[in-house]
């Protein structure tokens, strides 16, 4: 078995198999993407926090987290680009809440909730 650059195969089942659980190189690239916006430790912080308050204002979660507001607005404009999490209004206040399904798990393998 040979590929388009003339590349013996030693073992072509196994590439197959690679190939076939690889699939679209495009939802990697967009894993790739989503855990890059996770790999920062600041927005990690915030997702954490986030989720134990279930919802939470900008000046809360500055508190939470341990940064200015300002750093915190401009990491949940990346955070809510990437659909990571939503806003609702309540008169002039604003509450972030997680919205991703998959970063929610991924919480629990980083901080489980204390009670367990």
């Amino acid at each position: 078995m040979t590929n388009g650059a003339d590349r013996r195969v030693i073992d072509g089942p196994a590439v197959e198999a690679a190939l076939a659980g690889l699939g679209e190189r495009d939802v990697v690239r967009e894993w790739a993407e989503r855990f890059s916006v996770l790999a920062d430790p600041s927005r990690l912080t915030l997702l954490v926090c986030i989720h134990y308050a279930r919802e939470i204002c900008v000046s809360d979660l500055a508190v939470a987290a341990g940064m200015t507001d300002t750093a915190v607005s401009q990491a949940l404009r990346l955070l809510r680009a990437h659909g990571l999490v939503t806003a609702r209004r309540t008169g002039r206040i604003v509450r972030y809440r997680l919205a991703d399904a998959t970063v929610h798990e991924l919480i629990h393998h980083v901080r489980p909730h204390p009670d367990h």
